[in-house]
């Protein structure tokens, strides 16, 4: 074993290997992977090896069919067969509901480029003739599903890995992890140290001692999962000889049961409600190629309905019962990327789908070591998505809840309980009083809605307009025409002061910083000029700066704030950013009372003169010190005021007692969210993402090329010189009783007229419209699946997707935002667009000015 690598992958599961063959295949040879067994040791080798493309999160549905691609190619580099069986499947719905569920699937495979068909039960039954097709209402047809072999296919990425220069060492446990001043890292292992530049975490079952060992408590937990091989049955081997092919794989919600052929049986798979977590404080070192104690009774009533759907099964022997544990995120993703407050170290870990996605996980990340960038949109699997409240506690009940769910419908207004509530403000008892609908917030209680007195403070949950339809309506119109106030508390906030702060903020951003006492908008790039961040920034004195954003992305900021630090010694810089989280808190009123509602509270002059439109300001607010942003989300006059929390009940209080002469009312996020749709303003993770410049989300005016050198600058710079491919639109739907929910394609009737080559959504691969009216698609493994079925409709095409919306309820409009190609953006012509909603196809015009007050006067007065 050599002393010294660029690079060293802690663990042999289908990750680490593919991590290492992606890196070797980026160029990096001086490289090594140290698992502490033998390859597959962990959960690889006793996986079911299904994989497929399909997953709730556009841009991991990308990465998964990546990977399924990318089989053939390690096959023929390493000459180790991965046994692969493309099958295809089928997702079985019993319910209107879970059809609902795949018609949105479905729509969403449209602009992905996949090949999915929804299907009949009888058309099902004819690939699978094991189910009684009595028991569904329709299914979804996906040809891009199959089988493999695990331990093959980790040999494979391990044989290409070697070939193309990278080591392996097995039989050695990394015992220790320490790091240099320089930044260099030490691995300490059982047969001696290596010093390395990079660390990456691969460590599947172990990989929350791995992050321990640098200070890290990662939010994953192994569960328990069983599924169980039939012994050979005469109904397989019969379909096999008269179709000369195998049966299909199958999904059913209903039973939470996955199931395909294995041999000349069946493999059924189980994600029971009563699951069982594995080791969930501390995994053992020595544990290895064994299995757990089956538990069929666990698993029981799952076994009870795949029986009855599946009759077929119902009669053969098992043969053997498979319970290994797996690990999981909270919410079912991988958790990838660098790990912020620590030098090049690094996660590829809880990729529980480790053959749909193992692929992707290494492409992604070998991209981020190599080029700095992943080069994909991953914030569905970034480790940074989660925060602090993510403990092991708090990360064993969302697990449990998540993998009970796995085969369980996620509506759009559906908040889910387990560890809740984890973070709350001081206001939360006085919400709950209120009436409110809470909801989780990057692990804060933050309110929804306020549902009317004397009924139950509780979601309905639907694809369909619900119970809060007519209370959202309310609030938003109170607020409109009156004054309403709402708890601003879940905005991610910071501080960055010290002498040189402002050089470092006109670094970071595309915007000039304001002068003291006032407010910009700004977007922030990266290197290639796509969009990472969305801030407010008051300058509160010189060489002192609030900001604010989105709270989701702090520690996803933090990490980029961290690296690009000016650094004045090593290690070192005079400017500080200070994360307030929930340290510092907000309430935000609103609306043409709350000029004079808040003057009751303050004993300085807030005239339209004194107090201007994005002017900051340090005040008593009900006779606490607070800081005032004269500025809302709501597009109306209004105003953002922030208070430590120890403040916050009085500000409230005060807040209420002088807005009862003005009619003030209480409103929650979703009418907010309502009401910046009126006003056509983005959103952090919807519209602007990094798979967008800044053009192309319609942040035009808030990039200044002229000022200095900012970072993604120059690319910003060729976006205008060259114009976008996309733009950012928004569209008045005529929706029946459901409006969007993001996601869903945007047809156009162009008939052969060519727009150009535009970008997938998600980067599933480019869609040239030609002239012919035929679609030009792009052929490598990174571009796309499989031939694109439903995206061409005689002379309507889909040239767009949906990123959000839902229904204005001042402007009495469904509304939604989305990217179509640049030359349609402008087109506000009837009959051009039509937006697919749960299946049907509905008209929709671009609406090119804000439908609630286009001028900005209110929001200025």
């Amino acid at each position: 074993m050599k002393s010294h690598a660029k690079a060293i992958v802690i663990g042999g599961g289908v990750v680490g290997c593919s991590v290492l063959y992606h890196l070797a295949k980026a160029g990096w040879t001086d490289i090594m992977l140290i698992e502490r067994s033998e390859l597959t040791s962990g959960s690889s080798w006793h996986a079911a090896g299904g994989f497929h493309t399909l997953n709730g999160d556009p841009n991991v549905a990308k990465l998964q069919a990546y990977t399924v691609q990318l089989y053939r190619e390690i096959e023929e580099l390493s000459g180790q067969s991965c046994s692969l069986h493309l099958t295809g499947g089928v997702m079985m719905a019993d319910t209107p509901e879970r059809m609902d569920f795949l018609r949105l699937a479905h729509a969403k495979g449209r602009y992905l480029g996949m090949d999915t068909e929804l299907i009949t039960p009888s058309e099902a039954k004819a690939m699978f003739p094991l189910m009684d097709e009595t028991n569904f209402v329709g299914a979804m047809w996906d040809p891009v599903e199959g089988h493999l072999d695990p331990s093959g296919t980790t040999h494979a990425y391990a044989k290409a890995a070697r070939k193309l220069g990278a080591e392996i060492v097995l039989r050695n446990r990394v015992v220790e992890l320490t790091q240099e001043v320089d930044g260099t890292w030490n691995v300490v292992t059982e047969q001696g140290t290596v010093k390395a530049e990079h660390v990456v975490n691969c460590g599947g079952l172990w990989a929350r001692e791995i992050g321990r060992m640098v200070g890290v408590e990662l939010p994953l937990l192994a569960m328990e999962h069983m599924y169980l091989l039939t012994e050979p049955m005469p109904e397989v081997e019969e379909f096999n000889k008269s179709t000369g092919r195998e049966m299909i794989g199958v999904m059913d919600f209903k039973g939470e049961i996955y199931t395909r052929q294995e041999r000349n049986g069946i493999l059924l798979g189980t994600y029971e409600k009563a699951c069982k977590p594995w080791s969930p404080v501390n995994t053992p070192w020595d544990f290895g190629h064994e299995l757990l104690q089956p538990d069929i009774d666990r698993i029981a009533p799952s076994l009870e309905i795949g029986f009855k759907h599946f009759p077929g099964i119902e009669k053969a022997g098992i043969k053997q019962i498979i319970n290994g544990p797996f690990t999981f995120a909270l919410d079912g993703n991988p958790l990838v990327g660098p790990v912020q407050g620590l030098t090049n170290f690094w996660c590829a870990c809880a990729v529980m789908a480790g053959f749909s996605q193992g692929g992707g996980v290494g492409l992604a990340l070998s991209n981020w070591m190599v080029h700095g960038d992943p080069g994909f949109d991953v914030w569905g699997m970034d480790v940074a998505r989660f925060g602090e409240w993510a403990t092991l506690r708090y990360t064993n009940a969302k697990v449990r809840e998540n993998y009970s769910r796995r085969f369980s419908i996620r509506f759009p207004n559906e908040e889910l309980p387990a560890a809740r509530p984890a973070q709350t403000t001081p206001l939360y008892d006085t919400m709950l009083a209120n009436n409110a609908v809470m909801g989780d917030s990057w692990g804060l209680e933050t309110p929804l809605w306020f549902a009317p007195k004397g009924t139950e403070p509780k979601d309905i949950v639907s694809f369909h307009r619900s119970n809060d339809f007519g209370p959202i309506g309310e609030e938003v119109r109170a607020t409109r025409e009156k004054v309403g106030v709402t708890e601003i508390a879940n905005f991610a906030k910071y501080e960055v002061s010290g002498p040189g702060s402002e050089d470092f903020l006109n670094r970071l951003m595309t915007n000039r910083m304001p002068k003291t006492g006032r407010i910009v908008l700004t977007p922030m790039l990266n290197e290639f000029g796509r969009l990472i961040g969305d801030f407010t920034i008051a300058k509160a004195g010189e060489e002192r700066f609030m900001i604010w954003s989105s709270s989701a992305a702090q520690k996803y900021h933090m990490r980029w704030f961290e690296k690009h630090l000016p650094k004045d010694a090593p290690g070192t810089s005079q400017v500080r950013i200070h994360r307030f989280d929930q340290t510092l808190v907000g309430l935000s009123i609103a609306g043409p009372k709350s000029r004079d509602l808040l003057q009751k509270l303050v004993d300085v002059d807030i005239s339209t003169k004194a107090f201007r439109f994005m002017d900051f300001r340090e005040m008593a607010v009900g006779g606490a010190p607070c800081m005032v942003n004269r500025i809302t989300y709501t597009g109306d006059l209004g105003y953002e005021i922030w208070m430590a929390p120890a403040y916050q009940r009085l500000v409230y209080k005060a807040i209420k007692d002088a807005g009862e002469e003005f009619g003030l009312v209480d409103f929650g996020m979703r009418a907010l969210l309502s009401m910046r749709l009126e006003k056509n303003f983005p959103t952090w993770f919807r519209e602007l993402r990094p798979i967008y410049g800044p053009l192309e989300g319609a942040m035009d005016r808030f990039v200044k090329l002229e000022k200095n050198d900012f970072i993604g600058r120059e690319s910003a710079a060729r976006e205008q010189a060259e114009g976008p491919k996309l733009r950012r639109v928004s569209f008045i739907v005529d929706a029946a009783d459901a409006d969007v929910m993001g996601d869903e394609p945007i047809w156009a009737k162009v008939g052969g007229k060519d727009y150009g080559t535009v970008e997938k959504p998600h980067g599933y691969g480019a869609a040239r419209f030609d002239t012919d009216g035929k679609e030009v698609r792009g052929s490598s493994a990174a571009e796309g699946a499989s031939a694109v079925r439903g995206i061409v409709d005689g002379d309507w095409r889909v040239v767009g997707w949906v990123t959000s919306g839902g229904y204005a309820h001042y402007v009495q409009k469904s509304l939604a935002q989305g990217y179509v190609p640049a030359a349609l953006a402008a087109n506000e012509s009837a009959g051009l667009f039509e937006i697919e909603i749960l299946g049907s196809r509905r008209p929709a015009r671009i609406n090119v000015e804000p439908p609630f007050d286009p001028s900005g006067e209110k929001m200025r007065a």
